[in-house]
């Protein structure tokens, strides 16, 4: 804590509701989520990867397209030490993102 900006972990795809600055200045998140469809297993269309978990077979696995959503983190560092001063998760649908506008320009769509 307090020698690197972050520690942002990712593995299961699931966003932890654990993001927080701990006390040296480091954020943190157990795991930051995933970017992509939601309705799926890892980003694939659900049957074919069951299909291969039951089976043990090859299949072929396409990608996925119900709701999609965007999962990050926005990390606001002091730019002289580099330490975090905050931290905020970000769970946007695609709906989150279609009505969203730039900063202080209503008219202008992201």
């Amino acid at each position: 804590d307090g020698r690197v900006t972050a520690v942002i972990g990712t593995h299961t795809h699931v966003q932890t509701a654990d993001a927080r600055v701990l006390p040296g200045g480091t954020a943190y998140i157990t795991d930051v989520g995933m970017t992509g469809p939601h309705d799926s297993i890892i980003g694939m269309e659900r049957a074919a990867v069951l299909d291969r978990f039951v089976t043990g077979l090859p299949v072929k696995m396409e990608p996925a397209s119900d709701n999609p959503r965007l999962q990050a983190i926005l990390i606001d560092a002091d730019e002289r030490t580099g330490l975090a001063r905050a931290v905020e998760r970000l769970d946007w649908s695609h709906d989150d993102i279609a009505g969203a506008r730039r900063a202080g320009d209503d008219a202008q769509p992201l």
